[in-house]
């Protein structure tokens, strides 16, 4: 076996059932999760009718780099979205979901014969980002997020011995569990970052259309072309279907940047054998296509957030977030898995506790003390969980 595999940690929601396994949670109350970050609005119905029309691509083979109109839909979203202008037939390539890109792109970046090969993460993080660095040979390192600067990650934590190792840095903009978006500046001192020490930037933009703000979240791409950036040197954003349009089943997502990358990712991928069925396509096609859906989407999780983040405020250290679906949320006493185990017990609310989610780095788990909870459900549900989350609270000694 592949003895890199003994350097995986146990994901999150493993680890918490192993937590939970000796819980009974309470009868009185009907199970509701907050736990798990999967969009359980309806899937709109123009994306099921493009998937239905497209059932004869089921007898073909699809092509790895996936056929032009995709890509063209691809980009032009992009413009639209971010007035970015990319080449469809040589800066974008489908991939099948973020989750698998993420992982892809590790594989193909990272030279493991480099000694002292690193990857730098944000902390907490998607446990995606270490589990592709670990099996790609490298190590990694991690820049906490900081409470006082709204969860930006601290770069400096980073020192120059480590960066001169480092090949690439993931970040996650708006961010999972954070919910924070990036601004200019911080872009600015990454790209410099990456100027000085040749690491690659994947981007991790699949919860940018859930936004609270009037203006919507900065992208990856967008700000390289705000500063000038020429062809996203070293840069690659990956983009998803799944939140922005409730389709998470379909895998399906996008990669856009640095023309030299995105060849060299297709390389690998043509190897690796992860072509998007054509059947899928031409429902992605559909859903890039239409923002209607988007923005009802989005306007439904703003009045869930609306409504259950003052309730929760009462009790708990919580605030909006920029833009995701989740609530980040400091809890009294300290304890984030204590916190959880009782509030399942006595609620049968599972959230998940925030220490899951990070690594100790820097004399901290930057995720302790934080739950992480997920507002997916229906409006009625999320409120119905808030309310059990203040009675549970205000129960505590």
């Amino acid at each position: 076996m592949n003895p890199l595999l003994k350097r995986l940690h146990p994901y999150p929601f493993e680890r918490l059932r192993e937590l939970t396994r000796g819980v009974t949670p309470s009868p009185d109350h009907a199970p509701i999760s907050l736990g798990i970050g999967e969009p359980r609005h309806p899937t709109p119905r123009l994306i099921e009718e493009a998937l239905i029309a497209g059932l004869p691509g089921l007898s073909s083979y699809p092509a790895t780099a996936g056929e032009p109109a995709l890509r063209e839909a691809c980009a032009g979203w992009l413009q639209r979205r971010y007035g970015v202008t990319v080449d469809p037939a040589t800066q974008v390539l489908p991939v099948n979901g973020t989750r698998e890109a993420l992982f892809a792109l590790a594989q193909t970046v990272i030279d493991p014969a480099k000694p002292g090969a690193t990857v730098v993460c944000p902390n907490p993080f998607y446990q995606i980002y270490e589990g592709a660095a670990l099996l790609g040979g490298a190590q990694t390192a991690f820049a906490n997020s900081d409470p006082a600067r709204n969860f930006a990650a601290r770069w400096e934590d980073i020192d120059d011995a480590t960066w001169s190792r480092t090949q690439l840095v993931y970040v996650c903009s708006p961010g999972n569990p954070t919910g924070a978006v990036m601004p200019l500046p911080e872009w600015k001192k990454l790209f410099e970052l990456s100027d000085r020490h040749g690491f690659v930037i994947a981007s991790d933009e699949c919860y940018s259309e859930i936004y609270f703000r009037d203006e919507a979240p900065l992208g990856g791409l967008e700000a390289a072309q705000a500063l000038g950036r020429n062809g996203f040197p070293r840069l690659i954003a990956l983009t998803s279907l799944s939140k922005r349009s409730n389709v998470p089943g379909m895998r399906s997502g996008f990669v856009a940047g640095d023309v030299d990358i995105v060849k060299q990712f297709l390389l690998y991928r043509t190897y690796h054998g992860s072509a998007m069925s054509q059947t899928i396509q031409r429902a992605s096609i559909a859903a890039w296509n239409d923002e209607a859906h988007v923005v009802a989407n989005r306007n439904l999780y703003r009045e869930k957030f609306t409504r259950v983040t003052p309730l929760l405020a009462d009790v708990l250290d919580v605030r909006l977030p920029d833009a995701g679906f989740y609530l980040w949320a400091a809890v009294p006493g300290g304890d984030d898995v204590a916190y959880a185990l009782g509030l399942l017990a006595q609620y049968n609310v599972a959230v998940l506790p925030g220490s899951l989610l990070a690594r100790p780095a820097h004399g901290i788990n930057p995720g302790a003390g934080r739950i992480r909870l997920a507002l997916v459900a229906g409006t009625d549900e999320c409120v119905e969980a808030a309310e059990r989350i203040v009675s549970y609270t205000r129960s505590l000694p």
